[in-house]
């Protein structure tokens, strides 16, 4: 059986290719791809700055939904016919994709093959750097730089479900509004002036506990600058530069800690407890309708260039997939 995916010929040009189906190893399962999340870490390994591990797949993608079509000889939990969703090792951009058993879960109830596809690496991101690194606590107060993002989105719901105050970031009055819409009460516009004066005047200045920051460079200073005494900011992305000044003295103050992470340098076993914690605490909420993904639109898999394009754009809202069916 053949298999189609997208290969890198260089950085501005990608190819549908055709292979064979690969074989999924004792714990694996094979997945026949409906979808594939598109993802910045994507983008950036088609541009060369993203090296991939030597065991992971060089196609692109780490994000998938569809049926399960063969298991590896131990696999317990799925069987073929299953319509699950799995963060993957690379090799999302397919039409079949390998995932490990304990890197994916079957599909809430009313939940599309679609909406499935948004899922994993969001949930694990926000799960992993905010309830986790984070140390989250009901009532307590969570600033979500990016707010209009895929994992933005995904995050301003969980932490309402979980109880927390949220409050975000976002470019423009019309990404705010809809990041309101999702339940944040209060969203600064980056775009319209002075970040933490808005922040301050909205009297949030010392009373946040959980910073999640996508953007580093200089929202760092801004992160140490707001946040309260024993506060947690945690630092998964640099699109506003990798390098920034940070002032020490309000670090020992407020006794601060300054995290970060990626999802591949949690490891295998560290993604595989984030699934079942995520299976303990977000799925309820997923079957209940309280935390939903948001997608703003779907590619043919022969098109994911033009998926790039929108995520480098920054023009989007929630999540971008490729339709690998």
């Amino acid at each position: 059986m053949d298999r189609r995916y997208i290969d890198i010929e260089d950085s501005d040009t990608l190819v549908l290719r055709t292979d064979r189906v690969p074989e999924p190893g004792p714990e694996e399962v094979l997945i026949a791809v409906d979808f594939a999340g598109v993802n910045r870490a994507d983008v950036l390994q088609r541009l060369g700055l993203y090296p991939i591990p030597e065991d992971a797949s060089p196609v692109m993608g780490l994000e998938v939904s569809g049926t399960v079509v063969d298991v590896g000889e131990d696999i317990r939990r799925f069987k073929t016919g299953d319509k699950v969703c799995a963060l993957v090792h690379g090799g999302g951009y397919a039409s079949h994709a390998i995932a490990r058993e304990d890197h994916a879960f079957l599909l809430p109830g009313g939940l599309t093959t679609r909406d499935g596809a948004a899922l994993p690496e969001a949930l694990l991101t926000v799960w992993h750097n905010v309830f986790n690194l984070g140390n989250l606590q009901p009532g307590s107060t969570l600033l979500i730089h990016g707010g209009s993002s895929g994992i933005g989105t995904m995050g301003v719901q969980m932490g309402l479900a979980f109880g927390a105050r949220v409050i975000a970031t976002a470019g423009g009055e019309q990404k705010c509004q809809r990041v309101r819409e999702l339940g944040a009460e209060f969203v600064a516009d980056y775009r319209a002036g002075d970040l933490a004066q808005q922040i301050d005047t909205a009297g949030y200045r010392g009373k946040i506990d959980v910073i999640l920051d996508i953007a580093g460079g200089d929202f760092v200073a801004v992160n140490l600058d707001l946040a309260a005494p024993d506060a947690r900011i945690v630092c998964i992305g640099v699109m506003r530069g990798a390098k920034a000044e940070i002032d020490l003295f309000q670090i020992l103050m407020k006794r601060l800690t300054v995290t970060g992470s990626t999802l591949r340098g949690m490891g295998a076993a560290g993604r595989a407890d984030g699934f079942r914690a995520i299976e303990d605490l977000v799925l309820p909420w997923l079957n209940a309708g309280s935390v939903r993904p948001v997608i703003e639109d779907v590619w043919p898999l022969e098109q994911a260039m033009d998926a790039h394009q929108k995520m480098q754009s920054g023009s989007h809202f929630g999540k971008l997939l490729l339709n690998c069916g």
